[in-house]
């Protein structure tokens, strides 16, 4: 531990992203509920939203159609990927302007590891507030920021005070910060997992320290050991600059299992695209689809289809997720977790990429979490 307490890790996480980027580029739009997103008549999807729309409710991935009910006020933007990435490209050349050990996680979200960093700063606080500045200076928008001994730590505080946030917890406070956490701050406790951790007395994050094992285990799986490590704060993952891009998806966890196929539909078409969205943002196309789909049992199959050329067309994936999805007991049997992946990524469409190991009519167990990538059951 004693090596871990000496790191300097943030995690730096632009505040809500694309919209601020619009809201920045057109005045009209400040301090107005703003939605990146697809057409409420075409059955789209939000994207992104600001602020000030988070208060009615509208979160990504939620039909448009439904937030313009819950907030009829709504700007609706379609988004410009292009001119994202170019505000990402700007944001990350600041990061890699003071360390080298930039781990991406998205567009708008990395790790740095600034122990050692061009600085010459000795705090993580003083290199995290000194890159708070040059981001608004650089680019007019704000970013929120977690200092930590460890990735797990500086993610959680990140989010500790958005938007515009600077949460620093040193390794003397690592025990205290713990105390104050709920058992669903930890990586890959959704609503579902939380509510049955709570059923069995499991409130707060430290309470998994002392659960029984098997409660863990009936829960998250073989992801119950990392839970109770991650629950002492321990995490000893280093900051990985050289991460390769196996795949891109997103999936999502239902506070509710779903038992009607038409909701389930519209659940994977909304994954789909947010999948394709993010291939569009990284100028990626992908030979595979993959459909991830939990039970209420929790058995997990997937079903993946490869076709040549590589895409990215939403229209297409999507229609590749749905017919995937018939090949499920959805709408059966009641679902508790989907996903939708893309494998298979090459920088072109002609380009020859790996295949996925999974073909179409493919059903096999989905592979147990690692330690050193948790699942999104949060979604």
């Amino acid at each position: 531990m004693s090596a871990e307490t000496l790191r300097r890790i943030l995690h730096v996480d632009m505040d809500a992203f694309y919209a601020s980027v619009e809201q920045r580029d057109d005045p009209s739009l400040r301090g107005r509920p703003v939605a990146v997103g697809g057409d409420p008549k075409r059955r789209g999807v939000v994207c992104a939203s600001s602020y000030e729309a988070r208060v009615f409710g509208v979160r990504s991935a939620l039909p448009m159609a439904r937030a313009v009910r819950l907030c009829p006020q709504l700007v609706i933007i379609r988004p410009d990927f292009a001119r994202y990435g170019a505000v990402s490209r700007q944001v990350f050349e600041i990061f890699r302007g003071v360390t080298r050990l930039v781990e991406p996680l998205s567009l708008d979200e990395a790790y740095l590891d600034v122990t050692e960093n061009s600085w010459g700063l000795a705090l993580g606080m003083e290199v995290a507030r000194r890159l708070k500045e040059r981001i608004r200076e650089e680019t007019g928008l704000t970013a929120s920021a977690g200092v930590a001994p460890n990735k797990f730590l500086a993610k959680i505080a990140s989010g500790w005070k958005k938007p515009d946030g600077l949460t620093v917890v040193a390794p003397e406070r690592v025990e205290r910060f713990l105390q104050k956490l709920p058992v669903d701050a930890l990586w890959g406790v959704g609503p579902v997992t939380a509510r049955k951790l709570r059923a069995a007395g499991i409130e707060r994050l430290v309470d998994v320290r002392a659960a029984d094992p098997q409660t863990l285990k009936s829960a998250v799986g073989s992801y119950a050991e990392t839970l109770r490590r991650m629950s002492y704060g321990d995490d000893p993952r280093e900051v990985n600059p050289n991460t390769e891009r196996k795949s891109i998806g997103c999936e999502n966890t239902f506070a509710e299992d779903l038992k009607d196929i038409e909701t389930i539909r519209r659940e994977v078409n909304a994954l789909a695209l947010q999948t394709a969205g993010t291939l569009a943002r990284r100028e990626l196309f992908a030979r595979t689809v993959t459909l991830k789909l939990r039970y209420s049992d929790f058995e997990t199959i997937t079903r993946s289809h490869t076709e040549d050329p590589p895409t990215r067309s939403p229209e297409e994936i999507a229609s590749r997720a749905a017919a995937l999805l018939e090949k499920t007991a959805a709408g059966r049997r009641p679902v508790r977790l989907l996903g939708v992946t893309a494998h298979g990524l090459s920088e072109t469409e002609t380009e020859d990429a790996p295949a996925s190991p999974g073909r179409a009519d493919d059903e096999l167990p989905f592979p147990e979490p690692s330690p050193a990538a948790p699942p999104d059951l949060n979604g």
